[in-house]
């Protein structure tokens, strides 16, 4: 019988990842909260519609990655490819819009049915945020401000690059797509055929592809920034202007589009090139008809999605946040009493494991392998007397208490 495996595109999270994707995670969750957002949390499974009417048809997500499948109702049910669809239905369904400004922050898998390497699988994590109900500059910066101090306090900013661009308002994406069609009509014979397919549906993606052909003839072509309008010219040098003051250093990439149809203004990523390919690790924008599209108010709204498994790629390691004391008893008299000694501990709020078997070389070895602070010792002599023996295994220092003083020394050494 064949060994069973996790699905393709699918893995396992072992203690050391998992610590890493719950760091990530309290991190955000933590800068999130200084910047006034709250948690949200939406189902992993929605309707298609949702994400067929935000995401638009035209996709990748849509076309190719999303997991759609018919429930026993019959319904078409989606497993959710990306955060920001299924916050803007909650904020509809659950009627929200009358908190507007609102400030949200979310984290949980997602799934995407795309061609799994380093930093990219099936079943993913991400951690995100979503501003709605302001429609200045201010919410982007304050978003895109939020995004690197999460990446700062990762340790990860100086590995990371901010590129910013803007895709202009709807007047000025038109002016623009008419621009651009014209100009890839003339190289046509040079595109791949996914760019051609593009070039009636969604001519603006044709400026991220990865074709070598394509970069080429894209090279060339006319830059969104020559379309912009009045106004959107001024929201991007607002937005510019901002992160200026603020100090935060970005690139303008004239290319970056993002993948997502709801997409206008501001659009940005913070990337790094210790992943390889998969180089984009917290990117966004502005979406501020996304709301009415999918049947609610009128409502802007601007914000972010980064991949926790690719931030936590990026780590190093990270240490269990309380260092165990470990129980170390010789003898079945002493193991019962190690037994005690442990639960008292673990009630005071002190992570405490108990080595079960072995000679006294192989416990003390468990100690460090579990890199425990220190080692309660106590045999048939301790047990006789009333005391343990306590050994600091950082500098070695050993010492002798009273069984009845060492919650009290082990709570007050803080060793």
């Amino acid at each position: 019988m064949a060994q069973l495996q996790p699905l393709r595109g699918t893995r396992d999270l072992l203690p050391e990842e998992c610590r890493k994707i719950r760091h990530v995670e309290d991190v955000a969750r933590r800068i999130s909260a200084l910047y006034g957002f709250d948690e949200i949390e939406t189902p992993i499974i929605e309707s298609a519609s949702v994400f067929k009417r935000s995401l638009g048809d035209t996709s990748d997500i849509v076309s190719k990655e999303m997991y759609e499948f018919q429930d026993k109702n019959g319904d078409a049910i989606v497993l959710r490819p990306e955060g920001t669809a299924g916050v803007v239905r909650a904020f509809i369904s659950e009627g929200l819009s009358q908190l507007v400004p609102l400030k949200l922050f979310y984290r949980g898998p997602m799934f995407r049915h795309e061609r799994p390497q380093k930093g990219r699988y099936r079943q993913f994590y991400q951690i995100g945020v979503e501003l709605l109900g302001v429609d200045k500059p201010q919410a982007d910066i304050e978003t895109i401000a939020m995004g690197a101090q999460i990446l700062r306090e990762l340790g990860l900013q100086g590995s990371t690059r901010l590129c910013l661009n803007t895709i202009g308002d709807a007047e000025s994406r038109s002016v623009y797509r008419d621009r651009l069609v014209a100009y890839l009509r003339t190289r046509e014979g040079e595109l791949s055929p996914e760019s051609v397919n593009r070039l009636e549906r969604n001519p603006l993606r044709i400026l991220d592809s990865k074709n070598e052909g394509d970069k080429r003839v894209v090279a060339d072509a006319p830059q969104l920034k020559d379309s912009l309008n009045e106004h959107s010219r001024k929201f991007f040098d607002g937005v510019q202007e901002g992160l200026t003051a603020l100090g935060i250093e970005f690139v303008i990439d004239p290319l970056l589009v993002r993948g997502l149809d709801y997409y206008c203004h501001t659009v940005f990523e913070f990337t790094t090139e210790s992943l390889g390919a998969q180089n984009a690790v917290l990117s966004g924008g502005r979406y501020d008809n996304l709301v009415s599209d999918m049947g609610g108010p009128k409502t802007p709204g601007v914000g972010w999605g980064a991949g926790v498994d690719r931030l936590a790629l990026m780590l190093g390691e990270i240490e269990k946040p309380d260092r165990p004391v470990a129980v170390v008893p010789l003898g079945d008299e002493a193991e019962r009493e190690a037994l005690r000694i442990t639960q008292e501990l673990r009630q005071v709020g002190l992570s405490a494991e108990m080595s079960y078997s072995g000679n006294m070389a192989k416990r003390m070895k468990r100690a460090d392998k579990i890199k425990a602070r220190c080692a309660v010792i106590l045999g048939a002599d301790e047990l006789a007397k009333g005391i343990v023996q306590v050994k600091f295994l950082d500098t070695g220092e050993q010492r002798e208490t009273k069984r009845s003083d060492l919650v009290q020394l082990l709570t007050s050494t803080g060793v």
